[in-house]
């Protein structure tokens, strides 16, 4: 069967670069306003990975940038459950590891290796770290993913395997180390470790994050089940233009920030 892609001046297609009826990023007067949105797209973040069963313990982590510091970045304090962290619990942490605002102290593998991607990274406004089952499953077996989906497409050539593992990430050397390996990509796997997705913003990153594990989850099932057949060059740089446009990834966030502040939206008290 051939199939005719539609003209760019369809009228049903939108003026955006997946055609999609996609509104831009807010935009603030005040720094102060900034900081709010994104301290409550944090909170927002930190209770979906509760949801969605990515806590693990003490591990896992979501930054993202001051709007005014961009060399201190927020996020979510050490002890504090995913399910239960409020916009008050949050800390803003400085480039020497110092809690400048906020009440918890700082997890100290957030601190090496968020300060670090957040320093070597002007672009990455936003980095999520979790332990999931899947990324974990995934990492072990020292793959990354193959694009057999429109989903995985999105990694295409944006991702890397970290195979260092060195024990518990609590040294600068380490978070260095990690920051330089993830490059310009999106998401890098750490082997028997576990995920970091980066964004533009922090609804990206954790977009990414998202995507990546229900990915690894796909691509654990498909070569449990025999074998899958990915895209070619081509398919998955065309699957990727759409599925891997970060101004989609950020608009996906923004269905999930609406499903957790309705169920849960004590999330927002500061």
């Amino acid at each position: 069967m051939t199939t005719t892609a539609a003209a760019p001046d369809a009228a049903y297609l939108a003026d955006t670069a997946t055609g999609l009826p996609i509104p831009g990023e807010p935009v603030f007067t005040s720094p102060e306003e900034a900081r709010r949105h994104r301290k409550q797209r944090l909170a927002a973040a930190l209770r979906l990975f509760g949801k969605y069963g990515f806590g693990e313990g003490i591990s896992g982590h979501i930054s993202v940038r001051d709007p005014e510091h961009p060399d201190q970045f927020w996020v979510n304090p050490f002890g504090v459950s995913f399910k239960q962290v409020k916009v008050a619990d949050l800390i803003r942490v400085d480039s020497t590891g110092r809690v400048v605002q906020g009440r918890h102290r700082v997890n100290p593998s957030a601190f090496v290796i968020h300060s670090e991607i957040h320093e070597r990274h002007p672009g990455a406004t936003a980095a999520a770290h979790g332990h999931t089952a899947h990324s974990r499953a995934l990492g072990a077996l020292g793959r990354l993913l193959d694009p057999i989906d429109q989903e995985s497409a999105a990694f295409y050539g944006r991702q890397v395997l970290y195979d260092e593992y060195q024990g518990p990430s609590v040294s600068l050397e380490q978070g260095r180390d990690i920051a330089e390996r993830l490059g310009d990509n999106r998401a890098i796997l750490l082997r028997h470790h576990g995920l970091i997705t980066v964004g533009g913003s922090l609804d990206e990153a954790v977009h990414w994050f998202f995507t990546y594990d229900s990915c690894a989850q796909v691509q654990l099932l498909a070569h449990a089940a025999g074998t899958p057949k990915a895209f070619t060059h081509e398919q998955a740089l065309a699957a990727a233009a759409g599925f891997g446009d970060a101004q989609l990834g950020w608009f996906s966030f923004q269905l999930l920030w609406n499903e957790i502040v309705a169920e849960q939206p004590d999330l927002l008290e500061e």
